[in-house]
């Protein structure tokens, strides 16, 4: 009982590593479908879709040891005492990169498709078993459209960036398999036709321009991860903790502050210098961390993935 217990847990559509492996596991099937089927059909959109569900597939099982290690870490569960002396700060700053490898492989693997593709139809194009293909087709577009159902359902009480990313590359899987499908079911319908001469230029057309549609989609993520690894300060939550600091200010005669603010993948990371008058009256310690509570709960997001600092002084030096 306890072993199918976890099972169920392993792959649980209810958790975050429960959904990558579910993806990892039918990905890596349909990759290697792909390969093998490309092979034998002689279509070199079929082996490009197996590939790049393989660089998926790869980079999504690097995204779930990151994903654990945030996880372990966060819950104080991780026992690699050379880690936690080595990763004081949390392993946040690992999503980003992740998240910017995988979006820039995936764009890298479609404009070297897009490539091949051109140079293919310069040269007069392939000889392609439609039939064979018209089968992988039907079937990847069918489970890639299921997955990108299911994970988009289930990611809306995660919010998980690796699911997100994750089903976007569903989303594209099912794209590509689409327009496979179309371009393939009509070279099976004009062959040994009067327009038999159109069926080498199908398969090297429908590649290009499937690759030509997919190659902006990781872009939105690549330009969020870069934000991320730059520290790129975001401007709502910027926006939020000043609102907060300034009535704190306002409120208890401090003269100014310093507020410093960062995204890192799902973490947040605020640190807040108040600048108090010369000669204020003292306070005990109890006194300064309950405004510590009051200052924490007006900025709320109370959770694992926020690292918030507050400081208080009297010299402006130390908050700048």
């Amino acid at each position: 009982m306890v072993v199918e217990a976890e099972k169920r847990w392993y792959l649980s559509p209810g958790t975050e590593q429960g959904l990558l492996r579910i993806s990892i596991t039918v990905v890596v099937a349909f990759a290697a479908l792909g390969v093998v089927l490309g092979l034998l059909s002689h279509s070199f959109a079929i082996i490009f879709d197996g590939v790049y569900s393989l660089i998926d597939a790869c980079m999504t099982v690097v995204g779930l040891l990151v994903v654990r290690l945030i996880a372990a870490s966060n819950a104080g569960g991780l026992r690699n005492k050379r880690l936690i002396e080595r990763f004081t700060m949390g392993f946040w700053h690992l999503e980003p990169i992740v998240l910017g490898v995988d979006a820039l492989l995936l764009t890298g693997a479609a404009v070297y498709a897009l490539i091949n593709a051109i140079g293919s139809l310069a040269a007069g194009g392939r000889e392609v078993h439609f039939d064979m293909a018209v089968v992988y087709a039907a079937l990847t577009t069918v489970a890639s459209f299921a997955m990108w159902r299911f994970q988009l359902r289930a990611n809306r009480r995660i919010r998980s960036s690796f699911v997100a990313l994750d089903s976007k590359g569903w989303l594209m899987s099912c794209l590509i398999s689409g327009a496979l499908l179309v371009a393939f079911a009509g070279g099976l319908v004009v062959q040994d036709t009067r327009l038999d001469w159109v069926t080498p230029y199908i398969d090297p057309a429908v590649l290009a321009l499937v690759c030509l549609v997919i190659i902006p989609i990781p872009m939105g993520t690549i330009r969020q991860a870069l934000a991320d690894i730059l520290l790129v300060t975001p401007a709502d939550l910027k926006h939020h903790v000043d609102t907060v600091a300034g009535q704190i200010v306002e409120s208890y005669g401090f003269l100014d502050y310093r507020a410093y603010v960062a995204r890192v993948g799902r973490g947040r990371q605020i640190e807040i210098a108040f600048i108090i008058p010369p000669g204020e009256p003292a306070r005990t310690m109890e006194e300064w961390d309950w405004l510590r509570d009051e200052i924490s709960d007006a900025i709320g997001g109370d959770t694992p993935d926020r690292w918030l600092t507050i400081v208080f002084t009297a010299d402006p030096e130390w908050a700048d």
